[in-house]
């Protein structure tokens, strides 16, 4: 494996760990509730460290799992453009956003205390927000930088075959 290849895979690597720390310390230890949207945009970097770890413990394959990784990052930019769009209230709420709503038929009592129980999030509503920026608009730039940086790596393995 290219040393430089190494060297972007291990940052990527060590970015996507501190960042779910950091959405999991926003969740967990400040309280701010995630939307589903949220939720999903966490897949890329779950995703980073596991895909990482295996080019590093299988050393195969290495291309192929960074195209994976590639399509992730994409997939993850898409998403939060989307969910920047809800934010600024270009795009409606789609059936994403209110997963948690039983799609059951039942009487209005149980789906007012459905309601009740439920800590439901809008996409829309922005409840943690970092140098005035939501976090799904970093996570747009960030996904998109990332997008790159792994389309880089990509190319490297292209030109040293």
């Amino acid at each position: 494996m290219l040393d430089n290849n190494k060297f972007i895979l291990n940052s990527v690597l060590v970015f996507s760990i501190i960042t779910l720390s950091i959405a999991y310390y926003i969740q967990y230890v400040l309280g701010h509730k995630p939307c589903n949207l949220c939720l999903i945009e966490r897949i890329p970097y779950i995703v980073s460290v596991i895909l990482i770890s295996l080019i590093f413990l299988i050393n195969k394959f290495e291309k192929l799992l960074a195209s994976g990784l590639l399509i992730f990052f994409i997939f993850g930019a898409v998403v939060s453009f989307y969910h920047v769009g809800i934010e600024q209230g270009f795009f409606s709420e789609s059936l994403v956003c209110d997963l948690k709503i039983s799609s059951e038929n039942i009487s209005k009592e149980n789906l007012l205390k459905q309601m009740e129980i439920s800590s439901f999030i809008s996409c829309k509503d922005v409840t943690f927000r970092l140098l005035g920026l939501s976090l799904a608009t970093i996570n747009t730039v960030i996904s998109i930088l990332l997008s790159a940086i792994i389309f880089k790596v990509i190319k490297n393995y292209e030109n040293n075959k």
